[in-house]
């Protein structure tokens, strides 16, 4: 595997801020940038057409990405940049690529005056399919928006880094989503806050009378097996300062309310191998859908 961190890159205003996050990323982690513009083949009647001639093919399948890489080049000095092109289908080519590479980054719509994403068929299908982490970024992200505001209140680039957000299944913990959040956290000097939802006993759904005294101790069982599952993880991280959350209903939930003050929400995704296809659950699409804070897909058996 090719240590990278890789973008696709559109020319859209999402997959822009996607390439701005990824370079800030690569800069972290001490990896080259390979920014990715997947060039689909115009079907020769409509390559004929006028506003399809060569000089807008030419805008399209060069003078984006080699301008994308000549402005990260500037704001990113010393950072290595380089540019693919290959042909094909993008969801196709970038779902085969991150299988050579240590981190996919691709941009997404932001919903207007609702905050989140909005999750096109070339992401989910990327998402679905990909074997390595991807990270879904917003239009409109900016380096501030990852830091605490400073000692004035203004938003800089300078400041801290806001918590990293882990949602965690406690019952089938996977360790490559525990590590890739830590180390995410150690790569911006941050806390990581770990947010588990636990469901409540079904008598509420049915209106029976709430047992305060057993809920208190679901509570604390679910709290003591959260604490437990990441206590190795605390001594392997020691600087990392964690954060456990344990409360009572829908993980995703809590996990796009904790999304409004992180610099990064990390969640699993189970590789299913089915001729079916690939599929995201429940928990990992809601949060790509509605989370304010780039969010990370980390897939695993």
């Amino acid at each position: 595997m090719s240590r990278t961190v890789t973008v696709g890159l559109d020319g859209s205003p999402e997959s822009q801020a996607a390439a701005e996050w990824a370079a800030r990323e690569s800069n972290l982690r001490g990896l080259p940038l390979k920014i990715v513009n997947v060039w689909e083949p115009v079907p020769e009647p409509m390559a004929q057409a006028p506003l399809l001639g060569a000089e807008t093919q030419q805008h399209w399948t060069e003078r984006i990405p080699r301008e994308a890489a000549d402005g990260i080049r500037l704001r990113h000095p010393g950072l290595d940049v380089t540019v693919e092109q290959p042909p094909g289908r993008p969801g196709e080519v970038l779902s085969e690529m991150t299988k050579d590479t240590e981190l996919l980054v691709l941009g997404s719509r932001g919903l207007s005056g609702l905050g989140g994403f909005l999750v096109g068929s070339v992401g989910l299908a990327v998402v679905g399919h990909a074997e390595r982490p991807v990270v879904l970024v917003r239009a409109g992200e900016q380096a501030a928006d990852e830091h605490m505001p400073d000692p004035a209140g203004i938003p800089s680039a300078s400041a801290p880094y806001r918590p990293v957000v882990l949602g965690l299944d406690i019952e089938s913990p996977d360790d490559s989503v525990i590590e890739f959040a830590f180390e995410a956290a150690v790569l911006r000097a941050t806390s990581l806050r770990v947010v588990h939802g636990w469901n409540v006993p079904p008598y509420f759904a049915y209106g029976m009378s709430v047992d305060p005294e057993f809920d208190a101790h679901l509570a604390k069982q679910d709290a003591a097996s959260l604490a437990e599952v990441l206590r190795p993880w605390r001594q392997k991280f020691p600087s990392v300062e964690v954060v456990e959350v344990s409360r009572s209903g829908k993980p995703a939930s809590h996990l796009v309310d904790a999304s409004h003050e992180a610099s990064l929400v990390v969640v699993g995704r189970r590789i299913r191998r089915s001729p079916i296809g690939a599929r995201i659950g429940p928990i990992a699409h809601a949060v790509l859908h509605h989370a304010t804070a780039p969010v990370a897909v980390v897939p695993h058996d």
